[in-house]
């Protein structure tokens, strides 16, 4: 495991770093909830946006509306706080982790101690509530937290869904050791895929893609607009 303290999260730096590998929050493209590994059209197009982003040096731009950027700003405002005062538990704070191989990362909301982490939700009040009820790990987050165990390694890993004005949701998520052999193989079987794909492309362009400057996006949320940037 490689723990990058000293970049941060959204960075220029931390996008070429997460570009054309397999991350935590997207594990759910090669897997699902209960473990099964997926063979279906979106495998194919989660193998093409890693090819884009190796070819180009940077993940592919997704759209955020005033929703996600509010609870972004909730997170680092209330949320990581709030967790701490509920728990007692101090967060560390990094940029990313990769695997050894340098396969699949993650980028955490926060490590604890050096035997877990944690992954902070700011939903709706609507969907909060619907998690407070059920009372576990929403299906949409087990690949991505038993991904973030993956990655570090670590025994347990800390779920909380934060509201402002309800109480909050904390689980503690155990490591599922049948489920990080699913993971492990699709893991595997998607990086053999990747690499394999990776070289036809070269081969079809007559030589590998040109070093440049990292690609940067940016989004006109209103024009719906992409636009590349380089230094």
């Amino acid at each position: 495991m490689k723990i990058h303290r000293d970049i941060g999260q959204g960075s220029v730096e931390w996008l070429s770093m997460r570009a054309g590998k397999v991350t935590a929050s997207e594990l759910d493209a090669l897997i699902s909830p209960l473990g099964k590994i997926r063979e279906s059209k979106g495998v194919d197009t989660y193998l093409a946006r890693k090819l884009v982003e190796r070819w180009t040096g940077a993940p592919l731009p997704q759209l955020q509306g005033v929703f996600d950027v509010e609870q972004g700003e909730i997170l680092e405002r209330k949320a990581k706080p709030a967790f701490t005062i509920h728990t007692g538990l101090e967060i560390e704070s990094v940029g990313f982790i990769e695997t050894d191989d340098g396969t699949a990362g993650c980028s955490p909301d926060g490590l604890i101690g050096e035997t877990s982490g944690v992954e902070i939700k700011c939903p709706t009040m609507a969907v909060h509530i619907g998690y407070l009820l059920a009372g576990k790990l929403p299906q949409d987050y087990v690949a991505q937290v038993q991904g973030s165990m993956f990655v570090t390694g670590y025994e347990s890993w800390h779920f909380f869904s934060y509201s402002r004005h309800l109480p909050p949701l904390h689980l503690i998520v155990e490591r599922d050791e049948k489920f990080q052999c699913a993971l492990g193989a699709a893991i595997a079987d998607f990086s053999e895929a990747l690499n394999e794909s990776m070289n036809r492309l070269i081969e079809l362009n007559g030589e590998p893609p040109p070093k440049r400057a990292p690609m940067v996006f940016s989004v006109d949320i209103a024009k719906d607009e992409f636009f590349d940037h380089r230094a």
